[in-house]
């Protein structure tokens, strides 16, 4: 079979396309054939091997993906060959066939293509989780969505309306706000043109957002604690501008604001029925058009080491999704 393969970590040239042995289940594993597979920021810093994750190397990336279980190990139940599954974390997405645990294999609904699965397993839950968990969105508040237009911000413009916020999106030039406004976002940030902390106080009266979701660090965190309402909650996601910003805990108390984290991968350990639930209703969600995972590039295997990079350098809009 075929799968990209990094021989050793740094940037878009370490990947390659290579042939390996197809895999055999061992006892209480599935063997999955690859319908398609996610491009997340996470798969950058495995092939940089940066953020916690150092693999042995030669390793295949790739931490999330959907297709047909192709074979079943010894003490599987509940699961049969032509089952369609997606799964999330760890690695070895970026193949034609992938061994997971069977407890991983998370399965997809009839009425929701595989490609979709494959676009809301990870960032979709990311944003799922961030509008209707521990950093729950409530009806009327203003939320501020940093990448408007990428893959955790999409999910989270849609989700955001459906709870009832009133969502600004933050994106990087005006392709990018076309998309956002298209998705639903109340008022759309070029931050490439405007000044972001005016825009969001002149349209909150100066109260600033109650929310706000940044998976981008450096001066997206910068300008949301200088537009964070009292009592307002700032959620880490992530650093896509490679810049881990440093927070000033005396603003934060004197303001009266949180600064949380959610690292949505850590639930596959610490609570993986919470995965299963979400992904659930998320894809409940999609079959039901309430909202469209945005899928904004679709990549054959030889071409998934330039559309990392396109993602690490900002380009993409939406998901980046694979097909072997």
């Amino acid at each position: 079979m075929r799968v990209i393969i990094a021989e050793r970590l740094g940037g878009p040239e370490v990947l390659s396309v290579a042939e390996r042995e197809a895999p055999r289940p061992g006892p209480g594993q599935v063997v999955v054939e690859v319908a398609a597979a996610g491009v997340n920021f996470a798969d950058i810093y495995q092939r940089e091997g940066v953020g916690g994750y150092r693999f042995e190397l030669p390793f295949v990336p790739g931490q999330e993906g959907a297709g047909t279980v192709a074979d079943v190990g010894e003490g599987v139940t509940g699961l049969a060959v032509g089952d369609r599954v997606a799964w999330a974390g760890g690695r070895g997405g970026y193949a034609e066939q992938i061994v997971l645990p069977a407890d991983r294999a998370i399965p997809v609904p009839a009425g929701i293509s595989l490609q979709v699965a494959a676009a809301v397993i990870l960032q979709g839950l990311t944003a799922h989780y961030l509008v209707t968990g521990t950093y729950q969105v409530r009806d009327g508040d203003v939320t501020v969505v940093h990448a408007a237009a990428g893959g955790v911000g999409s999910g989270a413009v849609q989700l955001g309306k459906a709870a009832g916020a009133r969502v600004i999106g933050v994106v990087g030039g005006p392709a990018k706000a076309e998309v956002a406004a298209a998705l639903g976002a109340d008022v759309v940030i070029d931050r490439t043109r405007e000044n972001v902390i005016e825009v969001v106080k002149s349209v909150t009266g100066g109260n600033g957002a109650d929310v706000v979701y940044d998976p981008v660090g450096g001066d997206a965190f910068a300008q949301s604690i200088k537009c964070i309402a009292f009592e307002g909650r700032i959620v880490i996601v992530g650093f896509a501008s490679g810049q881990i910003p440093s927070a000033a805990l005396n603003h934060a108390l004197v303001k009266n604001y949180s600064i949380l984290g959610l690292h949505w991968g850590l639930y596959q350990t610490k609570d993986p029925a919470l995965i299963r639930e979400c992904h659930a209703q998320l894809v409940k969600l999609a079959a039901d058009g309430l909202i469209k995972p945005l899928i904004g590039e679709r990549l054959g295997l030889a071409d998934v080491p330039a559309g990392v990079q396109r993602l690490a350098d900002g380009e993409t809009i939406g998901r980046i999704v694979f097909q072997p």
